[in-house]
């Protein structure tokens, strides 16, 4: 036992790297090991003989184990040891800005868009996306001939053929927000409802489901010069430009009266979309005065209180400010679009911080 524990105990001092004392190990207490079969033999030895070669041979097992793991750890810490030589870093350098996570556009847009109406006194409402047919059509003053009321532009709730109860839809825009609130609080009241809407369409800009945001203002003297001030500020501010121009074209809308589609001024030069300049306009949103048929069914006294009402796509307006093409590609969950157009998941839009950073 003797020649044993000189043999591998110079051998375990003379290893130089992990590999080899691991064969040393095998070598010696490994299941076909030396000391291994040593002990193996302690089975044909006299009782007598057991008592002493028993626990002479227990005790170099645990010092060649001991040995090893000694030897091991050495190595280990002069590999560290080299490793952090070869790989010096001066950790007085700056570091690299690294992207945690990022923000969608949709995500983003909303964020920007509830900045600036706060900024303008609006309060942010919300409300179920599976809206009561009265909620979503009625009581926004659209009569039941409506083509939007057609199962081939609504997404319809499932129900029973003997169920008589009013039916239930994907809500198809964010107004009976509106209505809601207006129930909910009275007038005065300003608020934006921003949210996902439902719409039996799809192409290169419109898909089944996608983001709306609609505003509404109530109070005594409102009028269609407020309406036009408050869309160009917030088109002032959501495009970054000094010089806007807003053109309002008559149009129908059943839930305000008058009515109005707004353009804005615009140009395309080399494909690339430029606000507020040119000679070019594109439509980007619908607005106008609220109908009185819509303040009744809010509980407000049209006689007293009168107000405007506008609503525009986020992700319409999320494609015009930051060049994207296909609305298809906001939601079809590709790592390389998001990394591509996504916004830094710190960086909050603030108008005296800036929006799109």
């Amino acid at each position: 036992m003797d020649d044993l524990r000189d043999k591998y105990l110079a051998a375990i001092a003379n290893a130089g790297d992990e590999s080899t004392l691991e064969d040393l190990r095998v070598q010696a207490v490994g299941k076909k090991g030396e000391i291994s079969l040593k002990m193996r033999e302690l089975g044909k030895m006299t009782p007598e003989e057991r008592q002493i070669m028993g626990p002479k041979l227990n005790a170099l097992k645990d010092e060649i184990n001991s040995a090893l793991a000694a030897k091991k750890q050495a190595l280990s810490d002069a590999a560290l040891d080299e490793r952090l030589r070869a790989e010096w870093l001066d950790v007085t350098l700056p570091a690299r800005g690294r992207r945690m996570g990022t923000i969608h556009p949709v995500s983003q847009v909303t964020e920007e868009v509830t900045a600036i109406f706060a900024d303008m006194g609006f309060a942010v409402a919300e409300g179920p996306q599976v809206e009561s047919d009265w909620h979503n059509f009625d009581a926004l003053n659209i009569p039941g001939h409506h083509p939007a009321r057609a199962e081939m532009d609504t997404f319809y709730m499932h129900r029973a053929a003997d169920d008589d109860r009013p039916p239930h839809v994907l809500r198809t825009h964010t107004s009976p927000v509106q209505i809601r609130s207006m129930e909910a609080q009275g007038a005065p009241i300003r608020v934006i409802c921003p949210g996902r809407v439902y719409r039996a369409d799809y192409d290169q800009t419109h898909t089944p489901m996608f983001h709306q945001v609609e505003g509404l203002a109530i109070d005594k003297d409102i009028s269609m010069a407020n309406l036009k001030w408050v869309l160009e500020e917030f088109c002032r501010a959501f495009f970054e430009v000094d010089g806007v121009e807003l053109r309002f074209r008559a149009s129908h809308f059943p839930f305000t009266e008058p009515s109005a589609e707004v353009d804005i001024r615009c140009s395309w030069a080399d494909g690339t979309l430029k606000i507020g300049e040119g000679d070019d306009w594109l439509e980007i949103l619908g607005s106008g005065m609220v109908h009185p048929k819509v303040l009744m069914a809010g509980d407000i006294d049209p006689a007293a209180w009168q107000g405007f009402a506008f609503g525009m796509g986020i992700d319409r307006i999320a494609m015009l400010k930051y060049g994207i093409p296909d609305l298809r590609a906001f939601f079809d969950s590709d790592l390389r679009w998001l990394r591509h157009y996504g916004f830094a998941s710190l960086d909050q839009p603030t108008l005296h911080g800036g929006l799109s950073r």
